[in-house]
């Protein structure tokens, strides 16, 4: 009759059926096996919640319409209210106007100041830093006022096609780059049409009819 050394067995079954597992090396690595197979599981339950959510992300609409740079603490605190405030006086800097649009979801009216440009006998106005609020509740409501100091302008706006922009970006860089070039990734007003239609979609442009009053 075979010997066992009880200090080498352990009892794992606590109902007292009494199956004995060899403590030691093997043990080890089924330990190891065990843990390995759990974090496997881990790793593959963490991938099947990431990939969902990857896929029912949102793409950007013809390239841009998550295209979006913040002002600096410069433009939006010294610039933007040096103009605003000018314009509201009545005095227009290189264009300039005070847009007021109506939020798309509290409805509140919104101010900010906006370059207006003439070109070809229409008036457009071009969001240098991409898809802002302005350009978002401008799409949502087609309308809007333009402000110089007490005078009120109502306008209808129709957004242009991403294959419509590039003569009315040109011309908008020709006349404010000083201003507002930076946000064009190196593009100017003497760039090849190619570039200006690269980045047409990173900037929603509307042409602007008059509405009555």
């Amino acid at each position: 009759m075979a010997c066992i050394d009880l200090a080498r067995v352990r009892l794992t079954d606590p109902a007292g059926v009494g199956r004995i597992t060899p403590v030691g090396a093997s043990a080890a690595r089924a330990a190891g096996r065990r843990r390995r197979e759990r974090a496997a599981t881990g790793e593959r339950r963490a991938v099947s919640l990431v990939l969902p959510a990857m896929s029912s992300s949102r793409e950007p609409v013809g390239g841009g319409a998550d295209h979006f740079q913040r002002p600096g603490w410069l433009t939006k605190n010294v610039f933007n209210r040096l103009v605003a405030g000018l314009t509201r006086m009545g005095i227009s800097i290189w264009g300039s106007r005070v847009l007021e649009v109506r939020g798309r979801s509290s409805g509140q009216w919104r101010r900010t100041p906006v370059n207006l440009l003439s070109d070809g006998g229409e008036r457009y106005l071009v969001a240098p830093r991409g898809n802002t609020q302005w350009a978002r509740n401008l799409r949502a409501s087609g309308e809007g006022r333009l402000l110089v100091g007490r005078r009120s302008e109502r306008f209808g706006a129709e957004e242009l096609e991403d294959h419509d922009k590039a003569p009315v970006l040109r011309a908008y860089l020709r006349r404010w780059k000083a201003e507002v070039g930076v946000f064009f990734e190196g593009v100017g007003p003497d760039s090849p049409d190619e570039d200006l239609a690269r980045i047409a979609p990173n900037h929603p442009v509307f042409r602007l009819s008059a509405k009555a009053p």
